[in-house]
């Protein structure tokens, strides 16, 4: 197997489901303690890591407006979630020693850092693994436009974009057993296609940008580390 370019300093993006495991809602602390030991694999590998972490397993801010809730109003109960599960991540990463900071795009100085890109760096910089809550702090954008936008602002070499299948497929592989998985495919391609790899304003500011993303399967214990080291799993978007 071919092995391709290992990375210094990566986005990983998590979704708030990849917590709740097998629960129906909510965060399952064995899936948050097996997480926490694959990132700080990777952090003791001297890659520099932030974290875009979603809300999806306790809040869905667009799902709730199509049922008749104002849309700004849960897109900011969204962005709540995401904090509780930064605070659930961080709480695991540091009972395994891992040093982190937790940055929200919305001030709650009682329990994390506002963002602020510079303060963010450094902390990467020193080895902290850093967790990115609140997306962007505006309603109407995504945690995957979160994604992309922070690991533009930081200078990460690629977003790692953690899913329960292991690629990007040409439908859905759960439904169409004869579905295509792509090794690599066009950032164009993708929106073109419609596939469901992040949302269109994030896939356009990494093509702008020439940000790739690798889509991967984070149910495979290890698999964080082996994309980080260049391991070719996955799918990767680029142009």
């Amino acid at each position: 197997m071919k092995k391709a370019k290992s990375y210094k300093r990566v986005l990983l993006k998590l979704s708030g489901e990849a917590l709740q495991g097998s629960l129906h809602y909510g965060i399952d602390p064995q899936v948050v303690e097996s997480i926490a030991q694959q990132l700080k694999e990777v952090k003791n590998m001297g890659v520099e890591l932030a974290v875009v972490i979603g809300g999806g397993n306790i809040f869905r801010g667009l799902e709730a407006s199509s049922r008749g809730m104002d849309r700004s109003t849960a897109d900011y109960m969204g962005m709540l979630a995401t904090v509780i599960n930064a605070m659930a991540l961080q709480d695991a990463l540091e009972r395994k020693g891992a040093f982190t900071r937790v940055q929200t795009a919305i001030n709650m100085n009682a329990l994390a850092e506002p963002y602020i890109r510079r303060r963010a760096m450094r902390h990467l910089e020193k080895g902290r693994i850093v967790i990115l809550a609140g997306g962007t702090g505006n309603p109407y954008f995504t945690t995957d436009t979160t994604a992309a936008l922070r690991a533009i602002e930081l200078g990460a070499e690629v977003i790692l974009k953690a899913t329960k299948v292991d690629g990007v497929y040409s439908e859905d592989p759960k439904k169409n057993k004869n579905a295509k998985r792509f090794n690599k495919i066009r950032y164009i391609d993708v929106l073109k296609k419609g596939l469901k790899v992040m949302d269109a304003t994030a896939i356009s500011l990494c093509m702008d940008n020439h940000l790739p993303i690798v889509v991967f399967d984070l149910l495979k214990h290890g698999n964080i580390r082996r994309v980080v080291s260049g391991e070719n799993i996955g799918t990767i978007v680029s142009n």
